[in-house]
C-alpha cells in the first residue's frame, strides 16, 4: 500500500521541544507524531463504537421498558472492585494504600 502524508501542523516552539525532549532512543518527531495520530485514530473509532452501543442499547432499554438501576450497576461493580482488590493483596501481599515516602 502507498503511503499518504499528513498535512503538517504549526505548533508552538515550547510543544515542539517538549516533544522532542521525551522522544526515546532512535525514534524520530514523525515517528513519534505517527504513532500520536495512530493512537487518536484508535481511540476515536473505541469511542464512537462505545457511544453507539450505547445509543443502542438504550433504545432496546425504552422499547421494552427494562432498566438497570444505578444502585444495582453500582452495587455490582462494587463486588467486582473489592474481589479484584482481594486478588491484588493476595499476589503481592500489599493492601494497595499509599507507599511509603
Amino acid at each position: 500500500m502507498k503511503t499518504a502524508a499528513i498535512p503538517a501542523v504549526r505548533v508552538s516552539p515550547e510543544l515542539r521541544q517538549a516533544a522532542e525532549a521525551v522522544l526515546q532512543t532512535g525514534e524520530t518527531l514523525s515517528g513519534f507524531v505517527e504513532d500520536a495520530v495512530r493512537r487518536n485514530v484508535e481511540f476515536r473509532y473505541a469511542q464512537k463504537v462505545f457511544i453507539e452501543r450505547g445509543l443502542v442499547s438504550g433504545a432496546a432499554a425504552r422499547k421494552s421498558g427494562k432498566y438497570v438501576s444505578a444502585v444495582a450497576v453500582l452495587g455490582k461493580l462494587t463486588r467486582r472492585l473489592d474481589k479484584a482488590r482481594k486478588l491484588h493483596v493476595g499476589r503481592t501481599g500489599r493492601t494497595g494504600g499509599k507507599a511509603a515516602a
